[in-house]
């Protein structure tokens, strides 16, 4: 394409670049609040619906939370919330077909086994923080007990005391990924419990493998804590998943 025909620079990428550079350096942190849409057009010499569209997508990656209305509390404050974008992202590509719920599977028994076995390798006794996230585990578990818990409940604290158990181990990255990776699975996992007519059976069998992994974590025993993870995904993948891609 000659350099006359080339489309030319989106003029909302300015303030993109340098939000990244201001992060980079210190300039910005979480919990700042961005200039107004007035001052960011004035300084990138841009429209304001330029500025706008700027801020949308900060906002769909996670970055700044938008206010409305005028006054102190108006505008766009920096914020980090990375997984619930990625997941946001993971499930359209979900949606279109491109990326297969069984490659999802994958990553996230590989992640999480990993995450697990961390997690286990934890001295909880002498890391006050690791105890209370441990038993903040032990808790979610008494509550998924409940034979009357809605499943849309049990959902959430299945997923939290997945994440809990994986925040154990330490590594930020790894929770993210597996955040956003449940995230993007969520509606698979609903539609499949909802043709399972022993679902009550299966919320049972999960609380088991629920408390084997816990055991295993708090019992320091990092490849029982990875098995009891593995055994736990390929488990429930087989009985929720697999009949929605046949």
């Amino acid at each position: 394409m000659s350099p006359e025909r080339r489309a030319p620079a989106k003029s909302y990428a300015a303030i993109l670049d340098a939000v990244e550079d201001r992060l980079r350096s210190g300039q910005l942190r979480i919990g700042d609040r961005l200039p107004s849409e007035r001052a960011l057009a004035e300084e990138f010499g841009i429209s304001r619906n330029s500025v706008r569209e700027a801020i949308r997508i900060l906002d769909a990656l996670g970055l700044v939370r938008s206010g409305v209305g005028s006054g102190p509390s108006a505008g766009a404050i920096v914020i980090s919330e990375p997984s619930a974008a990625l997941g946001w992202g993971l499930r359209m590509h979900l949606a279109s077909s491109f990326l297969p719920v069984v490659d999802i599977v994958a990553v996230r028994r590989l992640l999480e086994a990993d995450a697990a076995a961390a997690a286990a390798r934890r001295d909880v006794a002498s890391d006050p923080e690791a105890g209370q996230t441990l038993a903040r585990a032990a808790e979610i578990l008494d509550a998924l007990d409940d034979p009357d818990l809605p499943d849309e409940t049990f959902h959430e604290l299945d997923a939290q005391f997945h994440l809990t158990i994986t925040s154990l181990g330490g590594n930020e990255v790894t929770t993210t990924i597996l955040g956003s990776l449940r995230q993007a699975t969520v509606g698979y996992v609903q539609e499949g419990v909802r043709l399972l007519a022993d679902w009550p059976q299966v919320r049972l069998r999960l609380q088991e493998q629920h408390r084997q992994i816990l055991a295993a974590v708090a019992g320091s025993d990092p490849q029982a804590a990875a098995d009891a993870v593995t055994a736990h995904v390929e488990w429930f993948y087989r009985r929720a998943f697999e009949h929605l891609e046949g």
